[in-house]
């Protein structure tokens, strides 16, 4: 059986997390994008209704074999991805993409999020118009942040762990040319946050994938082809021969325009600080948005340097930055929208003033799903302590507020009763002290209720973490929504991987999330929404 019918075919009923459509949230630059606020040199081309989607859909139709340079940097997938993008091919259709850099073991939630959100809205344009659409994910593995490539979160009963893989290269090499290290002991930990899994292929994707000679990028890029092709969803490699040379005429071309593309960058930054919001990516007035590639380090072009460079580099050689790589992406597929995350969608306020200084056409941003996954037994938690998913956002809030609903009978009354007293006798002094006037500062009794306040609290804290010391069944089923909601802090979608996730509840699971993410894509598209399937 093949890899696209083993996904297909094998249908688990152990579905039955709970899924939460969340706002998207980010920096206020953000959420006036989101929000169609925004000035409209800053988003432009961005549809409004239905009407406006055909006439996108319309315009970025494929007229030429956008395809046929790219084909080894697609890969040569079978299945649903293939089938649709033959289909795209064939109809003159256009496609819907997303992308994120390497993460370990697929990086964080929101990497899946990105990628059903593309296909839901893929599935819907398509729908509607009667265009063939496909997802495409550009998995960008010639990016060179290893700080954000090495590491994921694990839940576990009582908490998460963070999990890392060792640098083994120079700072500046892609993540297509960095070797795998430390990787046994992370499938390990990987293998035993997935337990007694109900699907055993996530894990076997993933050993598969981060195995052998695989490097960084390579096993991200494996992992994803695994779970998103079947579902229809194309990866491409962004760090590939093929794709690089491509690029080659537009990263020319922001080399020769450096100028232009910087005098349209301070202005579009100077226009953005106006109105009270903060540039996402900062200029650097000394450098070209294009990187060059000598050896296995990545360096940005300077200014300086531009016209030597443009003249010399050797196709393949040559690189995007995150502002220029949306504008080589939109020249390169006839992308009729992009599937963005906050801080995305903040910089292509930006983007759009590159690809004018280029006389190239402005990508599209739209906001991506966002969503929270409540698997059962965190739900039970839940329930059973009467607390939401919110309440955790503080750290400490809930355990301490837990904690202190856990005191002895009569203690929460004693201590308040000790602070009525307290107030009394303070306003009792005061009084007395009127007819002294000024010889006796009012100064001094607020200090002396001040220390006294403060060792009453001192002495609720240790209370409170006595208690928590005793109460360690109850602080540790807090742990585990913690770790599942808000692993190490943060957001669930921001740090938590899904593979154990996918383990757990099957391979299935993203098509569950997928029909989440249809009532986002349809509002996207300015039409009716559908009803979101009951948890």
């Amino acid at each position: 059986m093949s890899r696209v019918g083993s996904i297909r075919e094998r249908r688990l009923v152990t579905r039955s997390a709970r899924i939460i459509t969340n706002a998207l949230g980010g920096s206020p630059l953000s959420r006036l994008a989101q929000a169609g606020r925004a000035p409209v040199e800053w988003y432009p081309g961005h549809p409004r209704s239905l009407e406006d989607w055909r006439r996108r859909v319309a315009s970025a139709r494929s007229v030429g074999p956008w395809w046929e340079p790219l084909g080894e940097a697609i890969g040569s997938s079978s299945g649903a991805a293939a089938e649709r993008r033959a289909r795209v091919i064939a109809g003159q259709g256009v496609v819907v993409t997303t992308g994120q850099q390497p993460g370990l073991f697929g990086g964080p939630v929101y990497t899946w999020n990105k990628a059903v959100s593309a296909l839901a809205l893929a599935d819907a344009l398509e729908a509607e118009t009667g265009v063939p659409v496909a997802p495409v994910f550009w998995a960008a593995t010639d990016d060179a942040d290893f700080a954000e490539a090495s590491w994921t979160m694990l839940s576990r009963s009582g908490g998460a762990d963070r999990i890392a893989i060792e640098a083994t290269m120079p700072e500046g090499t892609r993540m297509i040319d960095v070797p795998l290290s430390s990787i046994d002991s992370c499938l390990e930990k990987l293998a035993a946050a997935c337990g007694s899994a109900a699907d055993s292929r996530p894990l076997e994707f993933a050993r598969r994938a981060y195995a052998g000679q695989a490097t960084v990028g390579s096993a991200y890029l494996g992992l994803l082809r695994a779970i998103l092709e079947p579902l229809g969803i194309t990866v491409i490699d962004a760090a590939h021969p093929a794709m690089t040379v491509a690029a080659h005429p537009v990263l020319l071309r922001a080399l020769h325009e450096r100028e232009r593309v910087g005098r349209a960058l301070a202005e579009r930054s100077e226009a953005i600080g106006a109105a009270g919001h903060v540039a996402q990516v900062p200029d650097v007035a000394d450098l070209t948005l294009v990187f060059e590639r000598r050896g296995l380090l990545r360096e940005r072009v300077p200014r300086a340097r531009a016209a030597v460079t443009a003249a010399t580099a050797a196709p393949g050689t040559l690189s995007p930055n995150v502002l220029l790589r949306p504008v080589v992406e939109r020249a390169l597929l006839p992308t009729v929208g992009y599937l963005a995350g906050p801080g995305e969608l903040a910089y292509f306020a930006q983007v759009s003033a590159v690809a004018v200084a280029l006389g190239l056409e402005a990508p599209v941003a739209l906001a991506r799903w966002s969503a929270t996954i409540v698997e059962p037994h965190v739900d039970a938690l839940l329930e059973r302590h009467g607390v939401g998913i919110d309440d955790f956002a503080d750290p400490h809030a809930v355990e301490t507020r837990l904690a202190r609903d856990a005191w002895p009978a009569g203690l929460a009354s004693g201590v308040a009763g000790l602070r009525r007293d307290l107030a009394e006798r303070l306003a009792a002094v005061r009084a007395a002290l009127e007819p002294l006037g000024g010889m006796a500062p009012s100064a001094t009794v607020d200090g002396a209720a001040r220390a006294i306040e403060w060792r009453i609290s001192r002495m609720e804290r240790r209370i409170t973490a006595a208690v928590k010391s005793r109460e360690a069944a109850l602080m540790r089923d807090l742990g585990t929504i913690r770790g599942s909601l808000y692993p190490g802090g943060m957001r669930q979608e921001r740090a938590l991987n899904l593979l154990p996730l996918l383990a757990r509840h099957g391979l299935g699971l993203l098509d569950d999330m997928k029909a989440h993410a249809a009532g986002h894509a349809r509002a996207l598209l300015g039409v009716a929404t559908e009803p979101a399937v009951a948890p």
